[in-house]
């Protein structure tokens, strides 16, 4: 019921019933998934801790507000809201209890709990991912500014957009489509509008007839939204209203995913986000692409490491450790392809059946180019100067790869290339350093061995 009701059921018929479905069908399968938590079987504990969290979460705002945040470590960006209604599902705990007497009754096995619980967990988790709330529309009424929000929970601000408090009021019906364009009230040249499939606000002083850049979102943000939120509508400004103000007029933005702009009296532009009430989940940038290849270079770093120092078998081990990295590279791949906006561009064809046997070959490919490669390693009696090295330096590679895109996705630096040099700079750092280790190492047993009249410099 689960699945069935909110991969589809909800999706085409949004409503009181499919919503108080799934708390039934939740309050039936989590209490045997509580039980599992506890050492011994403990099943009316289970039970009743079941119903005691599901009617604070349903009651407080602070129950709703832990619960978001759980589901979202859980399964991606959520949203749970405090409605008491749901307690009407509760009777579903007696149900849940007949079904775990009819299991004692029937002499549960070890291999139910195993196929089943998978499948109960996905279920549940699926059920509390709620899609991302998206700013739609804005309307002036008076001094009140409502701005609509997909989620249903309204922003209001009756100060000029200063202050913002949450509604739960349903929109009026019949209500317009969003306008794109609004000039200030008794001031008819000066206008504003949307600029088409962008976040970005232009303006005319002229009623019209010429416009100029008023506010754009800026080249760094625009690409980590669309990491962000690929694929997903609302990346761009959807609605917009212009209301009088004393000192001037404030402009409001219904900024799709991002939220709220406000231009306020004084000229300035201000993207707010949420404000007013709980703070919406936000999706996590999609640095899979730049984790692989951080791996492939740590990967790449302590082979090579490993390899300078073999005394014998340098073909066959360059052969096999070039085997690995790149089975590896692969495997990670084709696995975060259907996945990931970023490596999908890699495999964009590819469906499950035939990504599987990929995956499954570069593992093969993986897993005996790392055991050939320690074999080589070991019989061509590798110097442990030069693994100490690529020990030391894969960690380091990995890390000046990555901690630069990772520092990108939190807003530092900014342009996605500032992110992309620093990288390549970390990264080329650690290579040199790591080859001057080895060729230090590598004279020093030269002069050490006899073989060189002059002494190591």
């Amino acid at each position: 019921m689960l699945l069935v009701n909110d991969h589809l059921l909800k999706q085409a018929w949004p409503g009181f019933v499919t919503g108080k479905l799934s708390d039934v069908a939740g309050l039936v399968a989590a209490p045997a998934l509580v039980a599992l938590l506890f050492w011994r079987r403990a099943d009316l504990a289970a039970t009743v801790l079941t119903g005691v969290l599901f009617a604070l979460v349903k009651t407080t705002e602070t129950g709703a507000e832990a619960a978001s945040h759980v589901w979202t470590l859980v399964a991606g960006p959520s949203r749970v809201l405090a409605d008491p209604t749901d307690l009407l599902a509760l009777p579903a705990l007696a149900l849940a209890w007949w079904v775990r007497r009819r299991s004692l009754e029937s002499g549960s096995s070890r291999w139910r709990v195993v196929v089943t619980m998978p499948l109960a967990v996905l279920a549940v988790t699926a059920t509390s991912a709620a899609p991302m709330p998206t700013a739609r529309s804005v309307d002036v009424d008076g001094d009140r500014i409502t701005v609509q929000v997909t989620s249903g929970v309204t922003r209001v601000s009756e100060d000029g957009g200063a202050t913002w408090s949450e509604s739960y009021d349903s929109p009026p019906e019949g209500r317009p489509s969003p306008q794109s364009a609004a000039c200030v009230p008794r001031q008819a040249t000066r206008c504003y509008r949307l600029v088409k499939d962008r976040m970005a606000v232009e303006q005319s002083d002229d009623g019209g007839r010429t416009w100029e850049p008023s506010w754009a979102m800026s080249q760094g943000d625009s690409e980590r939204m669309a990491r962000r939120y690929s694929g997903i509508p609302g990346q761009s400004s959807m609605g917009l209203a212009v209301q009088a103000r004393p000192g001037g007029h404030v402009v409001v933005v219904a900024n799709g995913l991002d939220g709220i702009l406000v231009r306020d009296v004084s000229g300035q532009w201000q993207r707010l986000g949420w404000p007013g009430g709980t703070e919406e989940p936000a999706a996590e940038v999609d640095l899979t692409l730049e984790f692989i290849v951080a791996i492939f270079l740590a990967a790449c770093m302590l082979f090579g490491g490993v390899g300078a120092g073999l005394r014998r078998f340098h073909l066959a081990y360059m052969i096999f450790a070039s085997a690995a990295c790149l089975g590896l590279f692969t495997m990670l791949i084709s696995a975060s392809a259907p996945a990931s906006s970023t490596t999908e561009a890699f495999m964009p064809s590819l469906s499950w059946s035939e990504l599987v046997p990929l995956i499954g070959g570069s593992v093969l490919v993986t897993v005996v180019g790392v055991l050939v490669s320690f074999v080589l390693a070991c019989t061509g009696r590798a110097r442990g100067a030069h693994v100490a090295v690529g020990l030391v330096a894969a960690p380091l590679v990995f890390a000046g790869v990555y901690t630069p895109f990772y520092g990108w996705s939190q807003g530092a630096p900014g342009p996605y290339w500032v992110a992309v040099a620093l990288a390549v700079l970390l990264t080329g750092l650690v290579v040199l350093a790591g080859a001057l280790l080895i060729r230090h190492d590598a004279r020093r047993r030269s002069y050490l061995d006899g073989s060189s009249t002059s002494r190591p410099t």
